[in-house]
């Protein structure tokens, strides 16, 4: 698949906006948050609201031919056949927001060609952010540091695999996923970017989620910036995710491995499932 040479407007674009919206955020986070629910039952607050206007409006003035698709913005479909669509999640994790917690991050991904090919994670209460363009690298910026580049851990074999997976949403078949490759070091967190920048950087090796709740802005960027780091992203099934679909959901699951782990993870899971 071709890719576009140069994508540094881009990315810089999408750094600036992330933590512009990230500042946003946890202005907001200072306040009382007004909480509502969606159709399936997904809060939302004036904080993903006010960042999702901030995202989408800017995305839109600076690439006006690109398409975007927001969890905040009905999906109209007129993303389907583009060859660019930005992937936007303003707030990932909005119930730890509500709880006054942690987990939660702002994200926007860049779909090129139908993979996803450009990522920026922001983490506002901490002021972190990683940032990736598949074969270019990963990067973390860090408040009062210099930008470094991230890299997966180098685990190859299931023994001693460090595991990250959801606080709100732990699945019963994460016990048996952990019984079949021998894990004994679990973290759990609330948004799956977070969860995905964990195994980016090293300090986690795998992130499963077996459910199909994840949607497409959840990965897209994330996703990018795994593969930029040198890790791999797959569905339980180990077949790569689709994000040239109408279908918004991640119907299969998701595995986000270091890499080299990933083959023997999809096996072990494979006979876990039976």
């Amino acid at each position: 698949m071709s890719r576009p040479v140069d994508l540094s407007h881009e990315l810089d674009v999408a750094r600036g906006l992330a933590q512009e919206a990230a500042a946003l955020v946890r202005r907001l986070a200072e306040r009382p948050v007004a909480v509502k629910y969606k159709a399936g039952g997904e809060p939302v607050t004036e904080a993903d609201l006010a960042a999702n206007a901030l995202i989408v409006s800017r995305l839109a003035q600076e690439f006006p031919d690109d398409a975007i698709l927001s969890e905040e913005l009905p999906d109209d479909d007129a993303r389907l056949g583009r060859p660019r669509v930005w992937m936007v999640d303003p707030i990932d994790g909005t119930r730890d927001f509500v709880r006054g917690e942690t987990g939660y991050v702002v994200m926007i991904g860049l779909c090129f060609e139908g993979r996803p090919t450009l990522g920026v994670v922001a983490r506002p209460s901490a002021g972190t952010l990683w940032s990736g363009v598949v074969g270019q690298g990963a990067w973390r910026d860090q408040p009062g540091e210099t930008r470094a580049p991230v890299k997966t851990s180098t685990l190859a074999q299931p023994a001693g695999v460090r595991i990250v997976v959801s606080k709100s949403r732990r699945s019963p078949q994460i016990d048996a996923f952990r019984l079949a490759l021998g894990v004994t070091d679990e973290m759990n967190v609330g948004s799956v970017g977070l969860k995905v920048v964990l195994v980016c950087q090293g300090d986690r090796d795998l992130y499963l989620y077996p459910g199909e709740q994840t949607k497409l802005w959840d990965t897209c960027g994330p996703e990018a910036i795994l593969t930029a780091a040198g890790g791999r992203m797959s569905d339980m099934d180990g077949t790569p995710l689709v994000y040239t679909k109408a279908d918004l959901n991640n119907r299969s699951g998701v595995v986000a491995s270091n890499g080299p782990l990933h083959d023997h993870v999809i096996r072990a899971l494979a006979t876990a499932r039976g």
